[in-house]
């Protein structure tokens, strides 16, 4: 079967680690074809080029600066990118028929191309939900459903709705996904839409005590405290306000240490603070390579998620699966719509509490630390990661829907 993945993740090779190059790894190992196109931004210097590997190529193609730039040439180079992956397929894939059509949110911007594939070559299309976007930028105040910024939202909603239209199948990563597509998408068949989670290669990243003093040592982390780490974007879904209010309410307790991995737009908030209130237990780092970042993770206690109380959509991180590859248990500070804190909560290897109250997340750090089973809680998540998380699970869902139920 030839696979055409489309996305804006940047990637040079299916060898590098993330929950895509890990699901189409798995279709390699299954004798499949995979084609993808990547993006290299014009800040980059690059050209458009053809990576080839055994069982797939990988276009890295030229596109305009959506990132790290200003709001005029993000919305011009956004606006070109339907046309530019149309035009590549044409270029470099015109004698390549797609059996199937594989594609994650974000973006919802590649509608035309996914049709001109679908349509030439008669390509099942699957689409991989990782978010439910315009909804979630309204819920955080970055779009409105009303004046100018309403106007952007219905371009984007009606863009949304065609691309659900042109999908026959939609894998959302939980089922709390799967209902909230559904009932606000009433023309939607019920019966595509399913649940396809993230998922990963599973591997067992966790460390003994003398390795994790070695990695404490190296990042300058404390040896005797119980160290609370979070990795990831550090954004507006995050609600970066109330967690600096958090860490100002837990300052000053003696036996936890905070660090913070990871960049975003927020990112100089949390800097701000420390160089103000110089907290003694807290810790900011700029991102890591991930083989890098996986380790520190194991070297940590507890795993810490943060979602923005506003969300009315239910999102649900990715990041938690490196802290269950570490066999450290989780702390998830989420809105009430998500269901990630009762999947946590459900699996025994975790913690739940509504990112509303920093006193109930003061008293929950307490009764953490006083309970003290972490052990039990991380090997808990470590088998809910291999049993629900292992990337030929979502492989398998994958293929039976394509084969027997589109």
């Amino acid at each position: 079967m030839n696979v055409l993945f489309l996305t804006l993740v940047q990637f040079d090779s299916l060898q590098e680690k993330n929950i895509y190059t890990d699901l189409l790894r798995e279709f390699v190992k299954n004798s499949h074809n995979v084609y993808v196109i990547s993006p290299v931004e014009k800040r980059q210097n690059q050209s458009t080029h053809l990576i080839r590997e055994k069982h797939a190529r990988i276009l890295r193609l030229k596109i305009g600066n959506t990132q790290k730039t200003n709001i005029i040439e993000k919305g011009i180079s956004t606006l070109r990118i339907e046309s530019q992956y149309k035009n590549a397929i044409k270029k470099f894939f015109s004698n390549v028929k797609f059996d199937l059509i594989l594609y994650s949110t974000p973006p919802i911007t590649l509608v035309s191309a996914i049709e001109y594939v679908k349509k030439r070559d008669k390509a099942k299309t699957y689409l991989l939900l990782k978010d439910i976007f315009p909804q979630n930028a309204v819920d955080i105040g970055l779009l409105r459903t009303s004046g100018l910024k309403g106007l952007l939202y219905k371009h984007f909603r009606k863009k949304e709705k065609r691309l659900y239209r042109i999908s026959d199948r939609i894998g959302c990563m939980s089922p709390a996904n799967v209902d909230y597509v559904i009932n606000h998408n009433p023309e939607i068949v019920p019966n595509k839409v399913g649940v396809c989670p993230n998922s990963i290669e599973v591997e067992d990243k966790s460390l003994d005590f003398e390795t994790k003093a070695k990695i404490r040592e190296k990042y300058g982390i404390p040896l005797g405290k119980i160290v609370f780490v979070y990795g990831g974007n550090l954004g507006k879904p995050q609600g970066i306000p109330f967690v600096i209010k958090c860490l100002k309410k837990c300052d000053t307790i003696t036996d936890v240490f905070f660090l913070i991995v990871g960049n975003g737009t927020e990112y100089s908030d949390l800097e701000n603070y420390i160089k103000k209130e110089k907290p003694v237990n807290v810790k900011l780092m700029q991102s890591l390579p991930k083989e890098d970042y996986d380790i520190l993770v194991g070297a940590c206690d507890v795993g810490l998620l943060f979602l923005d109380y506003r969300f009315t959509i239910p999102n649900f991180p990715s990041r938690l699966l490196s802290y269950m590859q570490a066999k450290i248990p989780i702390l998830a500070v989420t809105d009430e719509n998500t269901d990630v804190g009762k999947v946590i909560t459900t699996g025994e290897f975790g913690w739940s509490v509504t990112s509303n109250s920093v006193k109930e997340v003061y008293k929950r750090i307490l009764d953490i630390i006083s309970k003290n089973n972490f052990i039990e809680k991380g090997n808990n998540g470590y088998q809910y990661l291999r049993e629900y998380y292992s990337v030929d699970k979502t492989y398998n869902s994958i293929i039976r829907n394509v084969r027997t139920n589109l």
